[in-house]
C-alpha cells in the first residue's frame, strides 16, 4: 500500500492571527476555530478622508550618535524621559490624571535601534492570544507575566476623517460590533487634536480588545514619525499569565453616563450592555454620541468608542 503524503495524528498547524507580520506570533483558542477574516497591519494605514499619511515621516531625527539620548540634549526629549531602565512608561495616565505627550525617536534619529527611547515602535514582547469568550464573542490575553507600565500592544487600522466615520457609524446596525476609536487630545490653550481609527476590515490585534470598567490597561497617544498618533496601550498593573487584557473604550477610567448620555437614553437611544463583570461595571458600554450627527459645538465632545 502506498503510504500516505498526510499524517493523520499530525497536529495542524497553530494559527497566527498576526500573519507573521509581528515579532511573536499570536495564537487562537480554541483550536481550529478563529476569528472573521480581516486584513492584518501591525500599523496604521491611510483611510478615506485621513488628513494625513500615517506612513508619512515629518519629524526631524536627533543627533544623539555617541552619547545616550537624554532630556535637554536629545530633540525627542523635551522634559523628561519617557520611559524607566525597564521599558516601562514612567507616568501612566491613571497617577497624573491625563496621558502626557510621549514622543519617540524615529527614524531619521542617528541613535540605535536599542535607544531607549524606543520602546512602541519595537512592536509585541509579549505573546498574547485571541480566544473566544463566554459572553463578549473574541477577545485578548496574555500568556505570560507583563509587568505594570510595560507596553502591550497597539490599536492600530485605518485612520479615517470626521464624514467618514459618521458615514460608517450611520450604516452600521444594532447587532453590528464597532470598532472604530475616537481620540481627542486637548492641548493647553490651543485645539482639540481628533484622530478616529477603524480597525474592522484592516487592522491589529488591539481589535480584540474587550472594554471594561476596571481595565488593566492603559491607552496613550505615542509618536514616532509623524503627528498621527499610536494609540500604545501599557499595562495599568502587573497582569498575570491568561489573564484578558482590557481598556476602558470611554478613555476614562469610570464608566460613567454624563448628562447627555441620561438624555438619549430617556430618548429610547439603545446601548449595549457591559460584561466586563467588574464590581464597579456601569452595567452599558461607554457611548459617543458624537459620532452619530455633526458636532454642535466643535472641540467639546466626549471621548471614547462606540
Amino acid at each position: 500500500m502506498a503510504a500516505s503524503g498526510e499524517d493523520p495524528e499530525a497536529p495542524a498547524e497553530e494559527l497566527d492571527v498576526a500573519c507573521g507580520l509581528e515579532n511573536l506570533p499570536v495564537s487562537v483558542w480554541p483550536p481550529g476555530a478563529g476569528p472573521e477574516p480581516f486584513q492584518y497591519t501591525p500599523n496604521h494605514v491611510a483611510g478615506p478622508g485621513a488628513d494625513t499619511d500615517p506612513a508619512q515621516i515629518t519629524f526631524p531625527g536627533c543627533t544623539c550618535r555617541r552619547a545616550p539620548c537624554h532630556p535637554g540634549t536629545c530633540s525627542c526629549l523635551r522634559r523628561e524621559h519617557n520611559y524607566d531602565e525597564r521599558s516601562r512608561l514612567r507616568h501612566m495616565a491613571s497617577e497624573a490624571q491625563c496621558a502626557r505627550p510621549v514622543f519617540e525617536c524615529n527614524v531619521l534619529c542617528q541613535c540605535p535601534d536599542h535607544c531607549r527611547n524606543r520602546v512602541v515602535q519595537r512592536g509585541l514582547q509579549f505573546r498574547l492570544q485571541v480566544f473566544r469568550t463566554e459572553q463578549k464573542g473574541w477577545g485578548l490575553r496574555t500568556l505570560e507575566c507583563i509587568p505594570k507600565g510595560r507596553f502591550v500592544c497597539e490599536y492600530a487600522g485605518e485612520v479615517l476623517g470626521g464624514s467618514e466615520v459618521q458615514r460608517r457609524i450611520q450604516s452600521q446596525t444594532i447587532h453590528d460590533s464597532n470598532y472604530i476609536i475616537a481620540v481627542r487630545e486637548h492641548v493647553w490653550n490651543g485645539p482639540v487634536i481628533e484622530t478616529f481609527v477603524d480597525p474592522t476590515h484592516t487592522g491589529n490585534v488591539g481589535r480584540f480588545l474587550n472594554h471594561s470598567c476596571e481595565p488593566n490597561l492603559l491607552m496613550t497617544p505615542v509618536r514616532t514619525d509623524s503627528m498621527v498618533p499610536r494609540l500604545a496601550l501599557f499595562a495599568a498593573r502587573d497582569i498575570l499569565p491568561e489573564e484578558e487584557l482590557s481598556y476602558d473604550y470611554s478613555g476614562r477610567f469610570l464608566n460613567q453616563m454624563d448628562r447627555e448620555d441620561q438624555a438619549r437614553l430617556h430618548e429610547g437611544t439603545l446601548r449595549k450592555p457591559c460584561y466586563c463583570g467588574a464590581q464597579a461595571c456601569a452595567a452599558f458600554l461607554p457611548y459617543d454620541g458624537s459620532l452619530y450627527c455633526p458636532p454642535e459645538k466643535p472641540g467639546i465632545s466626549e471621548e471614547g468608542k462606540v
